[in-house]
């Protein structure tokens, strides 16, 4: 069997160093064409397979990159294993059940975090990484995020989703990028949105249709950072329009579509409020679902908004106007950030902010 060829014979044949090797196979555009070329052709003529371990060792990294995320799904599926027969066929090939509405739906988060996952591994197969993510289900300890630390070269979390003692513990290990929460007198980089100055701008165009009530607020988790950012637009444009804080109703949802369905159940039996203006998509579309079944007419009888842009947010009944989250770009730009804190690691935190994108529909669109 011929020996497989490695990195030290790829250098020696091109007459560079394992450094330029690695950089080419795994940033091209970053090196010479001439030395690409004749580094490529190296490889071609070698056939050398690049190998994970050899490449960590040369350079002190693993290529990759770590996505935490906090779990949510909790239910748990019956394994494979118990439905197979022993030839490995289904026990039963198929089952019929009757769709019937019920209040079990996804977690809406996953709705948001499989968008930014989706941009975070777009961004590091374009960067030369590998993408490690780690879900941290039933995790008090927080051992699935520390074990993470130990197998990447930089690590990207969720705001609030890990402790900040075991966050400053792990970054004082590997670079750290927060996801979608601003700074909080931490030495992280950050990636978030522009939460609090879009819900504001929506809030004023809510309030320019509005007959001098206030909207209702259908608000988000205590411990969320958006939500919190997107309660502050709110009441920062209330303030600003001469309303006393106090006059507005706050309900408290969780997120999910079950909660906007309470909300609306809770002011249909209170009475209408002029709007109701929801800290995200999914609270507000179960919202419409209890207005329409109701009788009560979107827009004509209330106003309902919501936030994320989520693609249901279009399809709903009334369309429904919501804040566009640009979630693939916040998964590409928290990779972005963090390969940049590995080239330049002394430089100061970056705190990068994209902008939101407010989508008026039939929901908030009231005729004169």
């Amino acid at each position: 069997m011929t020996k497989a060829a490695t990195v030290y014979d790829v250098a020696d044949r091109a007459g560079v160093s394992i450094a330029t090797v690695s950089r080419v196979l795994r940033m091209p555009d970053a090196v010479r064409p001439v030395t690409r070329e004749r580094v490529l052709d190296a490889v071609s003529a070698l056939g050398y397979v690049p190998s994970g371990s050899a490449r960590g060792l040369a350079e002190r990294r693993t290529g990759v990159l770590g996505l935490y995320f906090p779990g949510f799904d909790a239910a748990e599926e019956a394994p494979l294993l118990d439905v197979l027969a022993a030839d490995g066929a289904p026990t039963h090939p198929f089952t019929i059940v009757h769709d019937e509405a019920t209040d079990v739906e996804s977690h809406p988060s996953m709705l948001f975090l499989d968008e930014v996952l989706r941009g975070a591994e777009l961004e590091a197969w374009k960067q030369g990484f590998v993408l490690m993510i780690g879900v941290g289900r039933d995790d008090p300890e927080r051992s699935t995020v520390r074990d993470m630390a130990g197998r990447v070269d930089g690590l990207m979390v969720l705001a609030s989703s890990v402790p900040d003692d075991v966050l400053a513990r792990l970054a004082r290990r590997i670079p750290v990028v927060v996801l979608a929460g601003p700074p909080r007198g931490d030495r992280y980089d950050h990636v978030t949105v522009s939460n609090t100055e879009a819900m504001a701008e929506l809030t004023r165009l809510v309030l320019a249709q509005s007959d001098g009530r206030p909207p209702v607020f259908l608000a988000g988790p205590e411990d969320s950072p958006d939500g919190m950012q997107r309660w502050e637009g709110f009441s920062a444009a209330i303030v600003e329009a001469g309303i006393p804080i106090d006059d507005v109703t706050v309900l408290r949802g969780d997120f999910t579509r079950a909660s906007g369905r309470r909300a609306a159940e809770e002011l249909i039996a209170a009475g209408l409020p002029s709007a109701l203006m929801s800290a995200n998509d999914q609270m507000a579309l179960g919202a419409l679902d209890v207005f329409r079944a109701a009788g009560v007419r979107v827009p004509q009888d209330l106003l309902v908004t919501g936030f994320d842009g989520i693609e249901a947010a279009a399809l709903s009944t009334p369309q429904l106007t919501t804040v566009r989250q640009p979630m693939i770009e916040l998964g590409r730009a928290a990779v972005q950030v963090l390969a940049r804190r590995l080239e330049q690691p002394d430089t100061e935190p970056v705190f990068v902010r994209l902008p939101l994108e407010i989508t008026l529909r039939e929901s908030s669109l009231r005729r004169r």
